[in-house]
């Protein structure tokens, strides 16, 4: 049976990139145009924030500790250091309680174009980051969004798939020798597959993995189950949709809010489903839009690997 549990107060902008760190069971997560950084604490039921200077769309944890990010300009390191505990009770004044993250740029891909920042992004199971990048305007839909890799020995990659409108849905299976990638623009509303070199990080035989013009929702954030299964938030529909590796819809959960953003696995068994959701555009009525929900699905997920810098 699917339970459903709003797990804070908050109410994020868009939120994005729920991120579980099983060493301190809680779950962190961005507000991308709040500019801002959250972590809930399972065993206490506490949140906290912290600020950074520009949107911060993605996030993963780090080896040594603290977080890289993709943000407006580039990939940065980011240390968060202690901030106040905000309770449930007092979430709403968040905003007077905040600290501010320390930030380091990592790499900025050459020739970036005004206008542009990064978008959904995380790890490979080598530990290698991936995040691509999408024009601000998305109804202008120019496709001038691109794909990159970067690792601490050799930096960031040149543009490893482009041509992307709003690049989403980033996750490997469980070998590590899939990655699917999606394009959540309504022009497109695809997901791909690609054959993945895990020695080099390298993707190739690029093709067609969900057509989602065919289901609900258009494909924004996604997570990867231990059977091989690719969960995606349906934007705009309300719901989750989990893919076989066969490409074949074999579950759909429903949400109480329209627009969930992306799904991650966390929890002491990882068989919980973590899920932000935006409240920016939200339709009338839509009350919860922008909380971040706890979906027990009874089926465990894959942990998500950490940078090795």
């Amino acid at each position: 049976m699917t339970t459903t549990e709003r797990i804070t107060d908050t109410l994020c902008i868009v939120g994005e990139s729920p991120v579980w760190d099983a060493a301190q069971a809680a779950l962190y997560w961005v507000d991308i145009p709040a500019k801002s950084i959250g972590r809930w604490d399972s065993r206490s039921g506490t949140h906290r924030h912290w600020q950074v200077d520009q949107m911060v769309a993605c996030i993963s944890l780090k080896q040594s500790g603290g977080l890289i990010a993709g943000m407006e300009t580039g990939l940065f390191s980011i240390e968060l250091g202690e901030a106040d505990e905000v309770s449930r009770a007092s979430e709403a004044d968040r905003s007077h309680q905040s600290s501010v993250a320390t930030q380091r740029l990592l790499a900025s891909p050459a020739n970036m174009p005004v206008g542009t920042r990064f978008n959904d992004g995380r790890c490979d199971r080598q530990g290698r980051f991936w995040s691509g990048t999408m024009f601000l305007d998305m109804a202008a839909a120019r496709a001038e969004g691109c794909l990159y890799r970067y690792t601490c020995d050799t930096g960031i990659s040149d543009a490893v798939v482009s041509d992307l409108i709003v690049q989403n849905g980033l996750c490997w299976s469980p070998d590590g020798r899939t990655m699917y990638l999606s394009d959540s623009h309504a022009s497109r509303q695809l997901i791909w597959a690609f054959d993945y070199d895990i020695d080099e990080g390298v993707p190739s035989n690029r093709r067609i993995f969900v057509d989602m013009n065919n289901y609900p929702g258009r494909p924004d954030g996604a997570a990867m189950d231990t059977d091989g299964c690719y969960w995606i938030c349906g934007n705009d529909a309300a719901c989750i949709l989990r893919f076989t590796p066969e490409g074949k819809l074999d579950r759909k959960i429903d949400l109480p809010v329209t627009k969930p953003s992306m799904c991650a696995f966390g929890g002491d068994n990882l068989d919980t489903l973590y899920v932000t959701s935006i409240s920016a555009g939200k339709p009338a009525g839509d009350d919860l839009a922008g909380a971040i929900f706890a979906v027990r699905t009874g089926v465990q997920g894959m942990p998500e690997t950490v940078f090795r810098d």
